[in-house]
């Protein structure tokens, strides 16, 4: 998954104060000292975020609202501690620090921006297909929020990419499963996991090959009508892949696929056919 997005950037520029002149304490006499000016805590953990000191910053924001809990100084702080945790992959944290956020702050200026973080949060966490998939569902839905809430932002349209890669995902580990059960001859199950990528994952690029599996598990279990018309769905919507050849040559041992007609609307031929 791509680490940064530039939209973190740009809430950091701004977010961030300009440091004042003079020299900068430690982080530990930010720490322990009560009566230094909010503004000076805050930009110490600027400068502790410019520098990557993303531990350090995050607990000279704490202090800041620990300090100073009413002051506008300490909403952004929030927010920025959150930021700082997501970028030492402390997602986790960051997530509690947002959902917090979120629910004290509804109204910020910033609150498209916390949400969006919030799903890069979980969205960062996607695993490889081979493992649970919880996360790349909470992703998907926190992504989807980002969309509804704020559809004409920049977060929102960058939401929209995520989630379209987050369905890939799912529709991958759907395949993982089905090719799973079909090796051990399991052919009901992995057509259920099959049919589920043709039906709820039709943008992804798992069909073509999903509704070939499809039609090798119909001839398994000697369903040879139910394999011609999936095959007959595979060749009009994909008739230059290398899955409808496949298929093809299961049905008609052989014979070359013939020429289609251009593609159709997938969900459109499922329906009128299944």
């Amino acid at each position: 998954m791509p680490r940064r997005h530039p939209l973190a950037a740009l809430l950091l520029a701004l977010l961030l104060v300009a440091a004042c002149g003079g020299g900068r304490e430690s982080a530990e006499d930010a720490l322990i000292t009560r009566d230094r000016p909010v503004e000076a805590i805050y930009n110490d953990a600027a400068d502790a975020l410019e520098a990557q000191e993303y531990g350090r910053a995050v607990r000279l924001f704490d202090e800041v609202e620990r300090q100073h809990p009413y002051s506008s100084w300490a909403v952004n702080a929030k927010l920025m501690a959150a930021y700082a945790e997501y970028m030492r992959n402390n997602y986790t944290e960051a997530i509690a620090a947002l959902d917090r956020f979120i629910r004290l702050h509804p109204a910020n200026p910033n609150i498209a921006y916390a949400y969006y973080l919030r799903a890069l949060s979980y969205y960062e966490q996607i695993a490889d297909v081979e493992r649970d998939q919880r996360l790349t569902q909470q992703a998907l839905a926190a992504l989807t929020e980002v969309v509804n809430r704020f559809p004409d932002t920049p977060y929102g349209r960058d939401a929209r990419l995520k989630i379209d890669l987050a369905r890939d995902h799912l529709a991958g580990k759907e395949m993982v499963i089905g090719r799973w059960y079909q090796r051990r001859n399991l052919y009901l199950a992995a057509l259920n996991r099959f049919r589920r990528v043709v039906e709820e994952f039709q943008t992804t690029n798992h069909v073509a090959e999903a509704l070939h599996r499809m039609t090798e598990c119909y001839l398994a279990l000697g369903l040879t009508e139910e394999a011609r018309r999936t095959a007959a769905v595979l060749g009009h919507n994909f008739p230059g892949s290398p899955w409808y050849q496949d298929s093809y040559a299961l049905l008609v041992p052989g014979a070359e696929p013939a020429e289609r007609d251009r593609p159709g609307w997938l969900s459109r031929w499922w329906a009128a056919i299944f």
